[in-house]
């Protein structure tokens, strides 16, 4: 796989270059509540601009149906990306308010050597994620004959077969940019390369999100610790009684079938041993008390739904991770937007900054944890910027994106 630094080293100046970016941020009107994504498209963006690029940044935003909508619109994004190049490139950052129409054409066509321009919202256009190859092929053509150069740096998206991500590198010279580099390494570090005890943290809802990394995780991982939403379906599989918590009854076979072939394996599951549960759930825009109670894990009454995993289980999390040689997280551990029921999630973020492991934070929902709590993002050994694309590269599947800039 080419780099930026062979492109570097054949010259950029005065090519335009195409940087598919992940600047997939979480808004709030026009507000951005985490700019991690967009800090993280920095680096890759300057080494260009400074050897004297014509930079062309594109990405999507949340999940449009092909067509204009302001409500994921990239405004704020260009905005928010000017304030971070302000001090490394030259001018301002500019703005297309489409894709490939008249605005994108002109702002390309405006460039000096070292500018940069953000392209709206790439999902804007239905060619972008269309499963017709050659109505995504089409857009490709259009993207295409903006640039001279593509350069892949969307980590965050590479799991998708969309036409910036796959289509595109086939039809310019194109290299990996500095974020998915980095992402590669670290995630060879979790598949080829792993230092041992291995441990596994996975969160969040559902099951059925995480059953293919799980799968995968068993010949891999030395012990699975599981919390979040889909700890319930692994309590109910044991037997116990989960209450009104959030529950996928049409997955207990598959964790039954997990559970005991981890055993077999000799590959420890760690389950909650007690969670911290409340009678409905909180309104997350008015975090006022909701009278949380910490009950058993294997007893929650059947009025209440479990929210986070309690006292007991956070110090027996935060054990099994003490002596590990490498640690990947993936999925809160509770609702960790609401005080009441963060402290499992801040417990096992603590829990990695403490141990000696090389530490990987695996993106989405536990990356935004992360800096929503208010931790040093340099404590972590790497905060990964795809969530989806670093699980299904543990479950070892081919990612077009990554394919697609293969020489």
């Amino acid at each position: 796989m080419k780099t930026i630094d062979d492109l570097l080293q054949e010259g950029v100046s005065g090519k335009r270059v195409f940087v598919r970016a992940d600047l997939n941020v979480p808004l709030s009107g026009d507000t951005i509540t985490d700019d991690g994504r967009i800090r993280a498209a920095v680096p890759t963006i300057t080494k260009l601009a400074a050897a004297g690029a014509k930079v062309i940044v594109a990405s999507h935003l949340g999940r449009p149906k092909g067509a204009p909508d302001p409500q994921f619109s990239l405004a704020p994004v260009a905005k928010r990306l000017g304030e971070l190049l302000a001090s490394s490139v030259r001018g301002e950052v500019a703005f297309a308010t489409d894709t490939v129409g008249e605005s994108a054409r002109a702002a390309v066509a405006a460039l000096a050597d070292g500018d940069v321009v953000l392209l709206e919202n790439l999902r804007f256009n239905p060619g972008e994620t269309s499963k017709d190859d050659g109505e995504r092929g089409a857009f490709a053509d259009q993207l295409a004959s903006l640039a001279d150069l593509y350069v892949g740096d969307g980590f965050g998206a590479v799991h998708r077969k969309h036409a910036s991500v796959y289509d595109l590198p086939a039809r310019l010279p194109h290299a990996a940019g500095d974020l998915i580099a980095t992402e590669v390494g670290v995630l060879k570090k979790l598949t080829e390369e792993v230092a041992r005890p291995y441990a596994v943290v996975l969160g969040g809802a559902k099951v059925s999100d995480k059953l293919g990394v799980i799968d995968h995780l068993l010949s891999k991982a030395d012990r699975i610790l599981i919390g979040g939403g889909m700890a319930y379906t692994f309590l109910k599989a044991q037997g116990h009684e989960v209450g009104s918590s959030l529950l996928q009854e049409d997955q207990i076979p598959a964790v039954i079938e997990y559970l005991e072939r981890a055993k077999a394996k000799g590959v420890e599951f760690v389950l909650p041993l007690d969670v911290v549960a409340a009678d409905g759930f909180p309104d997350l825009k008015n975090p006022v008390a909701t009278h949380p109670t910490v009950v058993p894990a294997d007893a929650i009454p059947a009025d209440l739904i479990g929210l986070d995993i309690g006292p007991e289980s956070r110090k027996l999390f935060a054990s099994k991770l003490a002596d590990a040689a490498t640690v990947f997280w993936n999925g809160p551990m509770g609702v960790f937007e609401h005080p009441d029921f963060a402290e499992g999630t801040r417990a096992v973020a603590q829990a990695l900054i403490d141990s000696p492991a090389f530490t990987v934070v695996g993106g989405g929902d536990s990356a935004a944890a992360v800096r929503i709590l208010g931790f040093d993002e340099h404590a972590f050994g790497h905060i990964s910027t795809g969530g989806g694309a670093s699980l299904e590269y543990l479950e070892g599947k081919t990612l077009p994106g990554l394919a697609a800039l293969e020489d």
